[in-house]
């Protein structure tokens, strides 16, 4: 694939993409800005290469879903020596870390399906989460899910039928409340 095919491709499953980043960031849209820009410029310098043994786009969101976790890991690492290195100063200076206290929890609002939705995918396990949205957000089949997800199609199957079985509880319950 050449780099104006390369470059169109893009373009063309750029909504999507953006889609599968917010769900790979926690619906953060800065940190799913950022994952995008960080995935384009590794597919367009080359040190991500499509082979053509799945379709583009579910290639791309692979590597999105991976560039996701790495951005993940990084940021947790980077709060980790930062707390580090915050309680070494203050032991260093003596000084006694403040007490600090929990946000109150934010209301949870269930008056429209989207909200009630978006509540009971997030009691999901993660891969039945990420199943279900490649499935039914990007239109992916199952074995295409499966590729991004980086897991066997049996997995993403089981994920799959978990997850759907899951889902309809929780929206029945959440429908009763």
């Amino acid at each position: 694939m050449d780099d104006v095919e390369l470059k169109r491709e893009l373009e063309r499953a750029h909504a999507d993409s953006f889609g599968w980043a917010m769900a790979c960031c926690g619906r953060d849209r800065d940190d799913a800005e950022e994952v995008l820009q960080t995935v384009y410029l590794t597919v367009l310098d080359g040190r991500a290469r499509y082979n053509g043994r799945s379709s583009f786009r579910t290639w791309l969101f692979g590597v999105i879903r991976l560039t996701a976790a790495s951005e993940r890991r990084k940021a947790w690492l980077r709060g980790l020596l930062l707390e580090r290195e915050a309680g070494r100063r203050k032991r260093e200076a003596g000084i006694l870390a403040p007490h600090s206290f929990a946000a109150p929890d934010a209301e949870v609002e269930l008056e429209s399906r989207r909200q009630s939705l978006g509540h009971s995918l997030a009691q999901l396990a993660a891969r039945q989460r990420e199943v279900l949205q490649l499935v039914f957000y990007h239109d992916l089949t199952v074995e295409e899910a499966a590729t991004v997800m980086g897991v066997s199609v049996g997995s993403a199957r089981t994920h799959y039928a978990r997850g759907k079985a899951r889902l309809a509880t929780l929206i029945g319950n959440s429908r009763e409340l």
